[in-house]
């Protein structure tokens, strides 16, 4: 009796070792079967960071490049243009920057163009891969000292000194679009006044709209919503055409929206 107890206990620490290494190779496979595509998972992760990373920087790099070329580019355009009119100077600087702002301080010769500017990588991703959009918001400053040369410079500021300019070109596009989509006979203040802003003045305020042959000229004082930032636009419409590309838009010296 004393040997079969005997006996029954050595089976039983046999079968309990027997079941321990056999949940600790279970454990173990289950760990390594989980441990592998999970560190996969960091790894890729890690590397597709790494990568978009460095490809936003080399987008924003040529971002800025191509920004300090066309700064000085303008300020080239500025010296041959020939002429001290603000009006054909903010048309130089439209012209090469297309910024929606262009304000002019006449009393320190000064010009300040305020544009979003963008350039795209393409995005690595575990998911797939598409395009990232890097922006920037930047500040072109002309400025002719008497005697001399124009003077070009360039900063890159936050995204909220840009936004009131924004939202002015999404306004400017839109009345483009209204304007180029008129019969003929609304080509006067009343008409656009009312295909702009068919609830009111809000953001629209017509100036003028005169016409010369079959060009019709309207010139509009463009606000955002929080009236913080205006600037005057000059559409031209050839009368008898339609669609978007029947109607040119170019902001212009302040002076035309004056009332």
């Amino acid at each position: 009796m004393h040997t079969d107890e005997t006996g029954g206990t050595v089976v039983m620490r046999r079968t309990n070792r027997l079941m321990t290494t056999g949940c600790l190779t279970i454990l173990i496979a289950l760990i390594v079967v989980f441990a592998v595509p999970v560190s996969w998972l960091w790894y890729r992760t890690w590397h597709d960071e790494r990568v978009n990373s460095e490809r936003e920087e080399t987008a924003r790099a040529s971002l800025l490049d191509r920004a300090r070329d066309t700064a000085s580019t303008t300020a080239h355009a500025l010296d041959t243009s020939g002429t001290t009119d603000p009006d054909a100077l903010t048309e130089v600087i439209w012209r090469h920057t297309e910024a929606p702002v262009i304000t002019y301080d006449a009393t320190r010769h000064e010009f300040t163009a305020t544009t979003t500017k963008f350039a795209q990588y393409d995005g690595k991703a575990i998911l797939g891969a598409g395009p990232v959009r890097v922006t920037r918001c930047l500040v072109f400053t002309y400025t002719h000292p008497s005697g001399q040369a124009w003077t070009s410079h360039l900063t890159e500021r936050d995204d909220d000194t840009c936004r009131p300019g924004d939202e002015i070109n999404d306004l400017a596009r839109l009345a483009r679009t209204r304007i180029a989509n008129l019969p003929d006979a609304d080509l006067t203040r009343t008409g656009v006044q009312k295909a702009l802003s068919p609830n009111g003045r809000l953001f629209y305020d017509i100036t003028s709209v005169t016409r010369e042959g079959a060009a019709v000229t309207v010139l509009v004082l463009v606000s955002n919503s929080e009236t913080t930032v205006d600037q005057c636009y000059r559409f031209v419409r050839h009368t008898g055409s339609y669609g978007q590309d029947s109607v040119t838009a170019a902001p212009v010296a302040a002076a035309h929206c004056a009332h």
